[in-house]
C-alpha cells in the first residue's frame, strides 16, 4: 500500500540547479514509473519546447501550434475557394473568459476553451487571436491588466515576452485590437467568425463566445465556413498532437494501475479518485482531470455517469463488488479517458468472469476490426453482437442473437455508444459536420456521439460494456418480444451486480490501429497486478488489443518505446 505523505521540498523549490545540490534523494521505488529527482542543467539543457510542467514531465514540440494554425489556414482558403467567397481577410477567435463561482468572487481554475487551445496554446483567459488570409500571420490580443495585479496574481508580462512564449507573429493588447483587425481587413477582405453547434452539447460558440463587440464598424463577418472547417480539422491529428495524446494516456494508465494495486474491500470510491488525481499530478504534471471521475462499485457500476454531485463516489467498497473506474488525465488540455473493471476482492468469480470476458471480447473484436474506412456505427453492432452472444453462452439469455439484435436488446445491456472522437475535449468535435453521416434514429445507435467512416489519424475510445440497469431490465421484461430471450432465474443473479466497462483510447491507421492504453486487461493480468504483480508486463498477453508500449523518459521529455514481448 502506497502512503501519500508532504514534503517540505515543494516543485518551487526545485526550479534551479542550485536547490537541486541541497535536495536529498528520494527513496527507491519499486514501480518503474515513479518520479526521479533529475539532474536540471540536463533538462534545461534540452531543445526549446512549446509547454512542460517541468523537469521529468513531456516536453510539447515548439511547433504543435503553429503547423496547426497552417493546416486550418490551408484548409479555410480552399472551403473559401469552394464556396466562391473571397479567400482574402481574417479569421478572428475568442479565448476562455475567467469567471468566478456564482455571484462570488471565488475564481474557477482556468481551463483554456478548446478551439483556442487547438490553434495558440495560451494558458490565460480572456485573450483573442486572429489569423490573416492567405498568410497565415497569427496575432494574439492580451488583456491590457492594471499593475495591481502584480500584487494578487504576479508579474506583468510584455507582448514580447508573449510573442517568443506563445510563437506567434505579433501579440498586441485587447483595446487594440478594432485598431489591428481594421488594418487587415483593407479591401474585399471578409471576418470569418465561428459560428456552429456542439453536437454533444448543443450549445453554439457563437452564443458562448460571441465576437461581435470587436468587430470593427463596416466589417463583412463571414459565419458559414470557419466552424466547420476548424472542427473537421481537429478530428484526424498531427503527429505532435498524437505525442501529447500519448503521453495523456500513459499517465492515465499509470495512475489507473496504481489505483488498482491499492483497492481494498472497506475503503470508500472518494478515496479511490484521490489516489489517482494524487498520481496523474504526481507521476504526470497533470493539474486538470478530462471530466469528473467515474468510481462506480457494486450497483452503482450500472449508472452511466456516476460520480457527479448527487451521486459523489460515497459508496464502501464491499469484497464482492465489481469496481468500474473512469478517469482520464489531461495535459496541455489533451484528454485521456480510460475506463479499467476489475474484482475489489482481486480474484474474479465465475460470474464476474462471465461478464468481463464478454465485455474484453467484444473489445479484442472491434480493435481488431477498426482500420481506416471502416463504418463506426458497424463497430457498435459488432459489440453487441459479441456481448449478446456471451450472455447465451452463459445462460443469462436463450435463442438467436440475430433475433435479440433485431428486438434491440444490444440497447438493453448497453444503451451507451460504444465510443467516441476524443482530442481538445473528452467528447471532441466533429461528430455530426453537415458533410459527414448524421444521427441514425435507432435505440442505443442513436447515442453515438459520430457516425463517421473512420479516418487516419482519427483518436477515438473503445468502449464496449454490459451494464445491468434495473429500468431497462424492467422495460425489457415488460416487452413480450425481449422478455422470451431472457432466462429470469439466472438474470436474477446480476440485478446487483452493476456493469464492466472496459475503455483504450486509440489512434486510427491505415491499416488498423495504436492503442495508447496500457492498463492491464486479461483476467490473468488484472488478478497479477492486484497481486502485486509486475507492470508493465514482461510479455504482452494481449497482442490482439495492439497497446503501444511505451514510457516517459524523463530526462529528455519525450515518449520512449518499451520492448514488451509477445507470449508465443
Amino acid at each position: 500500500r502506497h502512503t501519500i505523505s508532504s514534503s517540505k521540498h515543494s516543485r518551487s523549490n526545485l526550479c534551479t540547479p542550485e536547490h537541486m545540490a541541497q535536495v536529498p534523494p528520494p527513496p527507491r521505488s519499486t514501480n518503474p514509473n515513479t518520479r526521479e529527482v533529475l539532474d536540471l542543467k540536463s533538462a534545461f539543457s534540452q531543445p526549446r519546447c512549446f509547454f512542460s510542467r517541468g523537469p521529468g514531465t513531456f516536453r510539447v514540440a515548439e511547433k504543435l501550434h503553429a503547423e496547426v494554425r497552417s493546416k486550418v489556414v490551408a484548409r479555410l482558403i480552399k472551403a473559401c475557394e469552394e464556396a466562391g467567397v473571397p479567400t482574402s481577410g481574417v479569421a478572428l477567435f475568442r479565448g476562455g473568459r475567467s469567471a468566478c463561482r456564482n455571484d462570488t468572487d471565488h475564481e474557477l481554475l482556468f481551463r483554456q476553451e478548446s478551439y483556442f487551445q487547438y490553434l495558440f496554446g495560451v494558458e490565460d483567459p480572456d485573450w483573442w487571436g486572429m489569423l490573416e488570409l492567405p498568410s497565415g500571420r497569427s496575432t494574439l490580443f492580451t488583456p491590457r491588466l492594471d499593475e495591481a495585479y502584480a500584487i494578487w496574481m504576479g508579474e506583468l508580462k510584455s507582448p514580447q515576452h508573449y510573442q517568443e512564449h506563445y510563437g506567434a507573429d505579433a501579440v498586441c493588447y485587447v483595446d487594440e485590437m478594432q485598431s489591428c483587425l481594421a488594418s487587415a481587413l483593407q479591401g474585399e477582405g471578409l471576418l470569418h467568425a465561428m459560428a456552429g453547434t456542439n453536437t454533444d452539447s448543443g450549445e453554439d460558440i457563437s452564443k458562448v463566445l460571441p465576437v461581435v463587440e470587436a468587430v470593427p464598424e463596416g466589417a463583412k463577418i463571414h459565419t458559414d465556413i470557419l466552424f466547420t472547417v476548424i472542427a473537421d480539422a481537429r478530428v484526424t491529428k498531427t503527429a505532435a498532437e498524437l505525442e501529447v495524446m500519448q503521453y495523456a494516456s500513459w499517465v492515465t494508465s499509470v495512475a489507473h494501475v496504481e489505483v488498482m494495486r491499492d483497492v481494498t474491500p472497506g475503503m470508500m470510491e472518494y478515496q479511490l479518485e484521490a489516489r489517482f488525481k494524487y498520481h496523474m499530478a504526481e507521476q504526470g504534471g497533470s493539474r486538470h482531470c478530462a471530466y469528473t471521475c467515474i468510481c462506480a462499485c457494486g450497483p452503482n457500476a450500472a449508472v452511466l455517469h456516476y460520480g457527479h454531485a448527487g451521486a459523489p463516489n460515497d459508496w464502501q467498497l464491499k469484497e464482492s463488488d465489481m469496481a468500474l473506474l473512469d478517469m482520464g488525465a489531461e495535459y496541455h488540455c489533451y484528454c485521456s479517458d480510460i475506463t479499467c473493471s476489475y474484482p475489489v476482492s482481486g480474484r474474479f468469480t465465475d460470474d464476474q468472469r462471465l461478464i468481463y470476458g464478454a465485455v474484453l471480447d467484444a473489445q479484442r473484436h472491434v480493435i481488431s476490426t477498426i482500420r481506416a474506412g471502416v463504418k463506426w456505427p458497424e463497430m457498435h453492432r459488432l459489440a453487441w453482437r459479441t456481448v449478446l452472444t456471451h450472455l447465451r453462452d452463459g445462460g443469462v439469455l436463450t435463442g438467436h442473437v440475430d433475433d435479440m439484435l433485431a428486438a434491440g436488446l444490444g440497447a438493453t445491456f448497453n444503451p451507451a455508444g460504444l465510443g467516441h472522437l476524443i482530442g481538445l475535449d473528452t467528447h471532441d468535435v466533429g461528430g455530426y459536420l453537415k458533410m459527414n453521416p448524421q444521427r441514425i434514429a435507432e435505440p442505443g445507435i442513436s447515442k453515438l456521439r459520430t457516425a463517421r467512416v473512420l479516418e487516419a489519424g482519427m483518436c477515438l475510445t473503445v468502449e464496449p460494456g454490459c451494464y445491468f440497469i434495473d429500468c431497462l431490465i424492467e422495460q425489457a421484461l415488460a416487452d413480450p418480444a425481449k422478455s422470451k430471450f431472457i432466462v429470469m432465474e439466472v438474470l436474477d443473479r446480476f440485478r446487483r451486480f452493476g456493469g464492466v466497462r472496459l475503455e483504450d483510447v486509440v489512434v486510427v491507421t491505415e491499416s488498423g490501429v495504436e492503442n495508447y492504453t496500457l492498463c492491464p486487461r486479461t483476467v490473468e493480468e488484472v488478478e497479477s497486478v492486484m497481486a502485486g504483480g509486475q507492470w508493465p508486463p514482461t510479455e504482452d498477453a494481449a497482442p490482439w488489443l495492439y497497446r503501444k508500449w511505451a514510457t516517459l523518459d524523463r530526462r529528455s521529455g519525450r515518449m520512449a518505446l518499451q520492448t514488451v514481448k509477445t507470449e508465443a
